[in-house]
């Protein structure tokens, strides 16, 4: 089991902020691009068809590798996983700034999302394990969480500003020096590894099956709107995808030292979050795209101004998560407070798509994505608060891994739904551009779908145990700790 005490004592503070920035920075990544894509495209002669793999290649490289990232963070340690992700991360950032090529660019997307997988649950893992779970974990997760979903809605910020004032390569340069501060600053501020002291070996083809269905399905979520949903690499990649993560499931149960041991499904807390996450982010990432696509495509915004359109998002999101998380998990628990999240966060995206009109004002628009920011900021952190809870800390890695790759597969599941909802009506086939009031209704009805879905998808936080109920028994703890463990369950 891992050592949770370190021997260091490296000053709490230093190390949340520390794992805080890193949230931040693959957060921001994940939408930093998309306002910068119409000049990537120009100035790497991308086809219409193969721009999206500047966002896939990332998408596919990312939720693929987690659950290996995951459990290597559980074998080799926290610190060493997080300073190599970081390098991996800013050095593949320098490399696509640098990108003549549409080649090059799409191989370092797909190299940054490696760093990603191994940066992002290492950061989880951190902490989860050094800070004790209840108050002092739903407060360093709070901080955590108002990073990541400030990171998304600034990424599209920084993603405007950049572009219009440096040029496209910046949305990626400006990743570089982050990252790689980020690496440096590790070794001082993060406790010292110990490897777990359970089983010494490594479960290979678990890995293999686990990163190629995962890579699979990826691929072909994100796929189908290009290829079509019918084709080899659209249904073909879903169904191979799902195929292999049966295979390994079925491998799961059988071998030795498993890479996700399928008693972490038994936690019903860490069930519910990942469902929840997969919800969540489908409706946020396609949302996010849509809004985009609106402020540029439908009110003619360029790209500083759909960039700073997101600042009430970010501002609002943070301190949302910051504020409200913590006192909503204290005095409801954590099934109103994820319902609540959830509704408040769907709502708000519906407000925003009846004011999505071909003339609307920015004030109009700002309803409804104040409301949103509030909903988002207070789920992030407490679907994540769920996730940990009552995991044994020598598989926190495993299980931040299987958290994310359910943000990553969710994100991709819902941009591909949405973006064809919001296509519904075009004649795609035609070299004749579409009514703006057709590609307006199209982005607006796919908003509302966005927003619906998150309403309904918080109904899934009544399966967690009402408060005051009989905590679970977590995996691998005596009978004696179910109280301390259960407490966020409760």
């Amino acid at each position: 089991m891992v050592d949770t005490a370190p021997k260091g004592k490296p000053h709490p503070g230093l190390m949340l902020a520390l794992l805080a920035f890193a949230q931040f920075l693959v957060a921001a990544d994940y939408n930093i691009v998309y306002v910068a894509l119409p000049d990537i495209g120009s100035a790497l002669g991308f086809t219409t068809q193969s721009l999206q793999w500047v966002v896939s290649a990332y998408a596919v490289a990312f939720g693929g590798l987690l659950l290996f990232g995951g459990r290597l963070v559980d074998r080799l340690g926290g610190r060493r996983l997080f300073v190599a992700g970081a390098v991996v991360f800013g050095a593949s950032c320098l490399v696509g700034g640098l990108a003549t090529d549409p080649g090059v660019l799409i191989a370092a997307r797909a190299l940054q999302g490696l760093g990603a997988a191994l940066l992002s649950p290492a950061t989880l893992m951190l902490v989860n394990t050094r800070f004790g779970e209840g108050a002092a974990r739903n407060r360093a997760l709070a901080v955590w969480g108002a990073s990541g979903s400030g990171g998304l809605a600034a990424g599209a910020l920084l993603g405007g500003l950049l572009t219009n004032a440096w040029g496209w390569e910046w949305v990626l340069f400006i990743l570089v020096p982050m990252a790689l501060l980020a690496a440096v600053a590790a070794p001082s501020v993060l406790p010292p590894d110990e490897r777990s002291s359970s089983d010494a070996s490594f479960d290979l083809p678990g890995a293999l099956l686990a990163t190629a269905g995962s890579s699979l399905l990826v691929l072909g979520l994100v796929s189908g709107p290009e290829a079509g949903w019918g084709s080899l690499r659209g249904v073909g990649s879903i169904v191979a995808g799902l195929v292999l993560l049966a295979v390994f499931a079925l491998v799961e149960t059988r071998t030795r030292a498993p890479l996700a041991p399928m008693r972490l499904f038994r936690n019903r807390s860490l069930v519910t979050a990942i469902l929840i996450i997969l919800v969540f982010q489908s409706s946020l990432s396609g949302s996010y795209y849509l809004f985009t696509n609106h402020m540029q495509d439908v009110l003619g915004y360029d790209a500083l101004q759909a960039g700073l359109a997101f600042l009430p998002l970010t501002v609002v999101s943070m301190v949302s998560s910051l504020k409200l998380t913590g006192i909503l998990l204290g005095r409801f628990g954590p099934r109103a407070t994820l319902f609540a999240g959830m509704a408040v966060n769907g709502i708000g995206m519906i407000v925003l798509a009846v004011t999505m009109t071909t003339d609307a004002p920015f004030w109009q628009l700002l309803i409804g994505l104040v409301v949103w920011g509030i909903g988002g900021g207070v789920t992030f952190p407490a679907m994540f608060i769920c996730a940990a809870s009552g995991v044994d800390p020598s598989e926190a890695g495993i299980a931040s891994a299987l958290a994310s790759a359910a943000q990553q597969i969710g994100g991709a599941a819902g941009l591909a739904v949405l973006v064809a909802v919001s296509t519904a009506g075009l004649d795609l086939d035609s070299d004749a551009e579409p009514a703006l009031s057709t590609v307006a209704d199209g982005l607006r009805t796919a908003t509302w779908v966005g927003g619906a879905a998150a309403v309904v998808g918080g109904l899934l936080a009544f399966t967690l145990r009402k408060p005051g109920g009989p905590a679970p028994q977590p995996v691998g703890e005596p009978s004696g700790r179910a109280d301390e463990i259960g407490a966020v369950s409760r």
